[in-house]
């Protein structure tokens, strides 16, 4: 393996807590909405997808007034956010072990991000260089925010890694030419994760933060040099 010097994070399930905050509060906005769905129900179906992606799923199953609905979980899940969001476990001791450029490609928008990511201390690691689905034409698993991110790190597709929690961003990173692990959190109820995230095309998958602070050690990333990363406006 090329000696890495570009970690691409996704957010989500993998540097934050946020995934069930999200399904709970996606849940309950869409069963007050007209169709009933649990947050294992959302957790299965929705993550790792855009929101685009996800009101046009909703209106397609006949959801009336999306917009407002969505505004209303809005309120909702920020409100969780501030209140109950947390960084994974671990991970933020994987980041202080980092000495690389580091970025975020998350399917999530601009103000999600700043909503969630924005709040916790972690934040500091990737600043300015947190980059949304919104910036590209196309969300994961489309490989443009992928290479949004190379381009604007200045990285190349044999020296960068993604690590991903869902197959549409390992599928991402796979169709832009890099290397992805997958991140499966210890305490995830979806059964098979590994096995999903293997037959996406990750290349080792790391249960927790210590295991994916292992599986880079033994990468040997994160213990040469940093190359000073762009700055760029998000």
């Amino acid at each position: 393996m090329s000696k890495i010097d570009l970690l691409i994070f996704d957010c989500d399930g993998v540097l934050i807590d946020s995934e069930p905050i999200a399904a709970r509060t996606l849940a309950h906005a869409i069963t007050h909405a007209g169709i009933a769905m649990t947050p294992r129900d959302v957790l299965v179906e929705f993550t790792g997808k855009s929101e685009p992606e996800l009101r046009s799923i909703l209106r397609e199953r006949g959801l009336s007034g999306v917009d407002a609905v969505f505004a209303k979980w809005h309120v909702e899940i920020f409100a969780e956010f501030r209140r109950d969001l947390r960084t994974m476990d671990g991970i933020g001791d994987v980041l202080q072990g980092l000495d690389i450029a580091k970025c975020v490609a998350s399917n999530s928008s601009v103000e999600r991000l700043k909503m969630s990511l924005g709040l916790l201390d972690i934040w500091a690691h990737f600043a300015p260089n947190v980059f949304s689905a919104e910036m590209v034409a196309a969300p994961k698993p489309a490989p443009d925010l992928i290479e949004l991110c190379l381009a604007r790190m200045g990285a190349s597709t044999e020296t960068s890694i993604v690590i991903d929690d869902s197959p549409a961003g390992i599928q991402a990173a796979r169709a832009a030419g890099v290397k992805a692990l997958g991140f499966v959190a210890p305490d995830d109820p979806r059964a098979g994760r590994r096995e999903v995230l293997h037959a996406a095309g990750a290349q080792e998958v790391a249960i927790g933060a210590e295991h994916l602070g292992r599986i880079l050690r033994r990468l040997g990333v994160g213990h040469h040099p940093a190359r000073q990363p762009a700055e760029v406006e998000p």
